[in-house]
């Protein structure tokens, strides 16, 4: 489990492997590598994967051919940076909202409005998550525990401080950027329930 609170960016040492499955080469920060032990789970842009192999700051990732088609993973090349935390330990502040590390979709970057003190992206909203997606809602978009600003029918937005912009990748991010999105499990999970006891009423 994670919180969404992204704690520094890992940059892609290498890449080998087919679409069925990859292997990455992430450098980590120090501030991250330091006691990650191999088969400690890490969320690489929000989605959670298991160390395989360690040398120094030099960490290992296998990434099977479903997470690469659900994920923006399977775009990454070697030199680009991704979104890292470590996995919540008991004890940790929760400064975000609970994140399984499970991407629900991939999602466009559909317009960025960038001002003097927030920057304001909006995203491409699939149709089968547009009853998940609500405003002040929480979301996690490439691994950052997020608030939704506007919602659309097929669109929503979230508003990021500056801080965020330079600790994420999203500081960089362009227009048409694929970006893993994790809809908040408790709004899932009510919406389904409500959804099943209408129909059960309606029968």
């Amino acid at each position: 489990m994670f919180t969404g609170i992204v704690q520094g960016q890992g940059q892609i040492e290498s890449i080998s492997g087919s679409q069925a499955q990859r292997s990455l080469v992430i450098r980590l920060p120090d501030a991250i590598s330091q006691a990650v032990a191999i088969g400690a789970s890490i969320a690489i842009n929000g989605t959670c994967l298991t160390v395989t192999a360690q040398n120094d700051n030099l960490f290992n990732f296998d990434v099977i051919g479903q997470t690469l088609k659900l994920t923006n993973l399977g775009l990454l090349a070697q030199g680009d940076l991704v979104n890292v935390e470590r996995s919540l330990k008991y004890g940790d502040e929760i400064g975000g909202h609970i994140i399984s590390g499970h991407v629900s979709a991939a999602i466009h970057i559909s317009h960025i409005d960038q001002q003097d003190h927030n920057t304001s992206i909006w995203f491409t909203l699939p149709a089968d998550h547009q009853k998940h997606v609500l405003p002040q809602g929480f979301i996690g978009l490439n691994g950052c525990s997020l608030t939704v600003g506007t919602v659309t029918n097929n669109t929503f937005c979230v508003c990021l401080i500056p801080e965020t912009l330079r600790v994420t990748g999203f500081g960089t991010a362009t227009v048409g950027e694929l970006v893993n999105m994790e809809i908040d499990h408790q709004t899932q999970t009510i919406v389904a329930t409500v959804e099943r006891v209408l129909a059960q009423q309606a029968s």
